[in-house]
């Protein structure tokens, strides 16, 4: 269509312009002067303006050769007319020009749908984000804004709409999973070969999938390392990767070691004994990578790196601190003596009992021996005693007749060298009952009463007072205002009946835990204090603060010791080849990276792990599984795996759920115990591992002293299956069997003739449960599931959250994951032994799940009844002074004694048993 614009009548007759004429063609502007004739694309809106004027608008037209025209004189009605054409088409260049963006968007989204199918790749998430960013800047609100109906579009314009409002995330995914499913067929033969017995489909599935980040999570036994060495095989193949550009990473030498070799001969299975790719600690990379960048190579003394050298090193240097400074001494005693133990959730009964009285009530023991039904009140006590100061528990006093229907009141603690009584009232900031203390304000006004009649001086303090701290400051000054000096005194001598104190190694070992989880994220002093100050109301907050007090100057020691070799310990020096990394002035060939027993890392091996695979084009590849996260001792961060995407962002997560090493039974009893905690990652492990007899036995003598013959029986019965049939041998001809426990000292209980005895049928061997992950045998025996030494009690020191991203809040949470450790190490079945009415609680719990019975070693069930007080003993018949009688096996810790009644009522039965 046509349009022809001209000068109106008055600007021709009275303003007396020039004649022309403006004719709209199509796309293309003519304008035509006494000069000549000038022609200007539509689209060139750049050389085009409208100047206007209240009588006229002017037309300025400006040529791509420089050349200007005006075309004055144009009337309103012409110039609005003028103007809407131009802004139409304006808009439909923009149309035009936005669906040619939108269509080589398009085609190139459409090119990785065809490079996963037809060149067989994996399409990454950075490539996919990559695109979706272009495609942000093509149409920011992410909708295609074509300013133009249905109808107005092309067949062409419209098909290219509908493809970009498509679910491209989805495409690319199904067009990943199209390749994975094409490439298990294609690389039949190298997944065949690459391994001693071919790749599982979970295996395969791994080894194909190429994004940028991939967690896989693998059950015990699940082929690890084969998958590692098949992922660097078939990146090598597929031209992926040089293998060069291929790093393995480990925790220790040996793994390292293991890794390198089972990667040569996966390579010379393919026919390709040339291929070479670097295995290696993440020790001995962090020292490459500072070495590199910097021309010198840190010296990291072995004691900085092995846990156990590490704590007798630590050890050195407090006896050194202590030696120095007699505050430091103090403070360390203190620490030991009174605030060793951790105090409950605020408003919680008893966390962890030393013993039960008469009437099956709980109680912790103090210093000097007083049994106090209040973890509270027995903390108070231990700082008295420490202090010098000598109080009264709970001592009667009369009351008048008409005192509330009373006779006595049993006050907290009275100090009668200095006529003072002191009430703690378990209330918080607002002096509101804690939870289960619903009673407790009504009581306290009832002692205030009593005491204010009387005319006593009276201190009291709160449940919060004394999480805060501010409790010993108002104890202390009421105290020395009665005239009694604090003497603390380390050295006192404790009666023999009274609490032990935190033993100096536990609390060392905390320390160096503490050190290595501050270190490996990266914590000064400055930002513990800052995190302490943030820590809850009701949390106790007093116990950080003394554990800080004492962890500034070892940690300075720690530093000091390093510094006289001059070393740096395994935390600085990671996060220093991080910083490296980070910063640009060190840089690496590897663009696939992969991290086995990932569960193990500490934050200090994931920072290095992301700086590795931070530039473009890049690949980690990590392997673990959370539920056997057991070093948190030295520095591991189960927080690293569940947290995963959190800390390295979007990334593919997979799992390995088939075990090659447990039978199913086994497996389905494990799981059930260790994925009780909902902190952990959920998996289903499955088995095509055939069961010989029952995969679970758990069996009871009557004495500890017992122990070691119950495991001489066990060896001599496994001969006897050997020799039978009923066991068939395992590898190399022999029954392979692991005794695993707890601590090293259950070593003791293997018979120390056995070689001569059993050598013959059986391979034995000793190991601690932390020492045996990544180990198996034929036949596990845990001889030492003994409440009090399995779990340990002191597993989790909630002290150790202050230096860590998150700590965790599961009870027992690693106690756990370690029984699990010692329960799938077992190929056939776990042998578990404990002592009447000392059975651990994670025995008990198998039981109750049903998963085992409790059996005495000649295969009778324990018909026993459990205590209600303690539910560790079992109720036994003792003879005493005035003739037999019923009581806990578990006296004196348990001192409860049931009545006639109870006796003649049924009582609770261990679970599994018969009756």
């Amino acid at each position: 269509m046509q349009h022809r614009w001209f000068p109106s009548a008055l600007a021709l007759c009275r303003y007396r312009c020039a004649p022309w004429s403006l004719q709209l063609d199509g796309s293309q502007l003519s304008a035509i002067t006494a000069q000549g004739r000038y022609t200007l694309p539509l689209s060139a809106q750049a050389g085009l303006t409208l100047q206007r004027r209240w009588w006229w608008t002017s037309v300025h037209l400006h040529g791509e050769d420089g050349q200007a025209i005006c075309l004055p004189g144009l009337s309103p009605r012409d110039a609005r007319q003028l103007q809407q054409l131009l802004d139409h088409a304006q808009a439909d260049t923009q149309r035009q020009h936005r669906l040619a963006a939108m269509a080589a968007w398009i085609d190139a989204a459409d090119a990785l749908c065809d490079q996963a199918v037809q060149q067989r790749r994996w399409i990454s998430h950075e490539q996919q984000q990559a695109l979706l960013l272009q495609r942000q800047h093509i149409d920011p609100g992410q909708q295609a804004r074509c300013q133009a109906s249905p109808a107005d579009l092309s067949g062409a314009e419209a098909a290219c709409l509908q493809d970009w409002q498509a679910d491209w995330p989805a495409l690319w995914e199904q067009a990943n999973q199209h390749m994975a499913d094409a490439e298990l067929a294609h690389s039949r033969a190298l997944f065949a070969r690459v391994e001693s017995r071919p790749l599982s489909e979970e295996q395969a599935r791994a080894v194909i999938c190429f994004d940028n980040r991939v967690q896989v999570v693998a059950a015990a036994g699940s082929g690890k390392t084969s998958t590692l060495v098949a992922k660097a095989a078939y990146a090598i193949d597929r031209g992926i990767a040089q293998p060069s550009q291929i790093l393995m990473l480990a925790f220790n030498k040996e793994a390292a070691g293991e890794l390198q070799a089972r990667a040569q001969q996966a390579f010379a299975r393919l026919g390709q004994p040339g291929w070479q790719v670097q295995a290696a600690t993440f020790h001995a990379l962090g020292l490459q990578i500072i070495g590199q960048a910097s021309g010198r190579t840190p010296h990291v003394p072995a004691w900085a790196i092995d846990a156990q050298a590490g704590v007798d090193k630590l050890a050195e240097q407090v006896d050194m601190l202590k030696d120095r400074s007699a505050d430091f001494r103090t403070r360390w005693d203190l620490f030991r003596l009174v605030f060793g133990h951790a105090l409950p959730a605020a408003g919680t009964a008893i966390a962890q009992a030393d013993g039960h009285d008469r009437a099956g009530q709980p109680y912790v023991l103090t210093l000097r021996g007083e049994q106090m039904h209040s973890q509270e009140h027995c903390l108070l006590a231990n700082w008295l005693f420490y202090n010098g100061v000598d109080y009264c528990y709970r001592a009667p006093f009369a009351l008048d007749a008409d005192s509330s229907g009373t006779r006595s009141h049993h006050p907290d603690f009275h100090f009668p060298q200095a006529g003072l009584w002191y009430e703690h009232h378990v209330l918080d900031a607002d002096g509101q009952p804690l939870l289960h203390f619903s009673a407790q304000q009504q009581a306290s006004d009832f002692k205030r009463l009593i005491h204010h009649a009387r005319g006593h001086r009276l201190l009291e303090t709160t449940s919060a007072q004394l999480r805060s701290g501010q409790a010993f400051a108002l104890l202390a000054d009421a105290l020395q205002a009665a005239g009694i000096e604090l003497d603390p005194h380390p050295d006192r001598e404790l009666p023999a009946d009274g609490q032990p104190p935190l033993p100096d190694e536990e609390l060392i070992g905390l320390m160096r835990a503490f050190i290595s989880h501050a270190k490996s994220n990266a914590l000064g002093n400055a930002a513990l204090q800052q995190r302490l100050a943030g820590l809850p109301g009701d949390d106790f907050s007093e116990r950080h603060r003394r554990l800080l007090e004492l962890a500034a100057p070892v940690t300075a020691a720690w530093d000091q010791a390093l510094a006289a070799e001059g070393g740096v310990d395994f935390e600085d020096m990671l996060n220093h080849a991080a910083e490296l990394l980070e910063s640009g002035q060190a840089s690496t060939p590897w663009t696939l990276v992969m991290a086995d027993e990932f569960q193990d890392a500490s934050r200090a091996r994931a920072r290095l792990c992301r700086a590795l695979v931070a530039a473009p084009h890049r690949h980690l590849f990590a392997v673990g599984d959370d539920w056997q996260s057991i070093n948190r001792f030295a520095g591991a961060d189960v927080g690293v795996m569940t947290g995963f995407a959190d800390y390295f962002g979007h990334g593919q997560v997979l799992q390995l759920t088939q075990t090659f090493r447990c039978p199913q039974a086994l497996c389905d009893a494990a799981s059930r115990f260790v994925s009780k905690n909902p902190a952990q990652l959920r998996k289903q492990v499955r088995s095509l591992t055939p069961a010989h007899g029952p995969v679970l036995q758990a069996l009871q003598v009557a004495r500890r002293e017992q122990l070691g013959d119950a495991v001489a029986r066990l060896l001599t019965r496994l001969v006897a299956q050997l020799r039978s049939g009923q066991q068939p041998p395992g590898r190399g001809g022999k029954l392979q069997v692991f005794v695993l426990g707890r601590y090293n000292r259950e070593r003791a209980w293997i018979p120390a003739d056995w070689q001569e005895r059993f050598g013959q049928w059986l391979q034995l061997r000793f190991a601690t449960i932390h020492r045996s992950k990544g180990a198996e045998a034929d036949v596990v025996i845990l001889p030492g599931l003994l409440a009090g030494s399995f779990p340990s009690q002191r597993a989790d020191d909630p002290a150790l959250a202050l230096a860590m991203p998150d700590g965790e809040h599961y009870p027992l949470a690693e106690e756990r994951r370690l029984f699990y450790v010692a329960l799938t190490r077992a190929r056939r079945q776990v042998l578990m032994l404990t002592v009447q009415g000392r059975n651990s609680p994670f025995l008990d719990e198998l039981v109750a799940d049903g998963a085992v019975q409790l059996t005495h070693l000649d295969g009778q069930a324990v018909d026993e009844k459990r205590c209600p007080a303690c539910s560790t003993g079992v109720i036994v018949l003792r003879n005493g002074p005035y003739g037999p009688f019923h009581s806990c096996s578990g006296y004196p810790r348990c001192q409860y004694k049931p009545g006639q009644s109870a006796l003649t009522t049924p009582a609770p039965r261990l679970a599994g048993s018969k009756g």
